[in-house]
């Protein structure tokens, strides 16, 4: 092979070299972007307030409404039979047991969910490091690839021969 193949290789290792680093230096900021949006979907997600979802509001709408649909009717249960204001109060004290007892049960689901969210957002970071991982790997091996091809070139180079006083040597 002469010099000028042999350059072309090298430089041909190097091109390739350098390609394959900016073609992982964007496959890196990628990921580390869709890292950052999992960390963001992680704190949101997480620190939000179970009871001011749609779902959890809808529950306690009812619940709240139930309640003032029962203590209306014990009122007037107690207004046109004669009843007790004991008893009137113990309606309204099992209703807002009745409320408390929905906000519990939200509260609860709101555990589960967060323990749901954290489980994913882990799955989902490990997943996200172990794709960065793998792009280190890529750029050490293209390194090693771009290495390996400059020594065999340069290996393959024909220097010729040199003078030095009075003696040819073999570059």
């Amino acid at each position: 092979m002469g010099l000028i193949g042999t350059a072309l290789g090298a430089a041909g290792s190097i091109f390739g070299g350098i390609s394959a680093s900016k073609a992982m230096k964007r496959m890196k900021k990628n990921v580390e972007q869709q890292r950052r949006q999992n960390q963001d979907w992680y704190d949101r997600r997480y620190n939000e307030d179970a009871t001011q979802r749609a779902d959890a509001q809808a529950v306690l709408t009812r619940t709240e409404d139930s309640i003032r649909n029962r203590n209306r009717q014990a009122a007037g249960a107690q207004a046109v039979m004669g009843g007790t204001e004991e008893s009137v109060a113990a309606a309204k004290e099992a209703n807002n047991k009745a409320l408390a007892d929905a906000t519990a049960s939200i509260a609860a689901n709101a555990d589960a969910r967060k323990d749901a969210i954290e489980q994913q957002y882990q799955e989902n970071d490990r997943n996200l490091v172990n794709q960065l991982n793998q792009i280190e790997k890529g750029k050490a091996q293209a390194v090693a690839q771009a290495i390996q091809g400059l020594s065999g070139a340069a290996g393959q180079m024909d220097f010729g021969t040199a003078k030095i006083g009075g003696k040819s040597i073999d570059l």
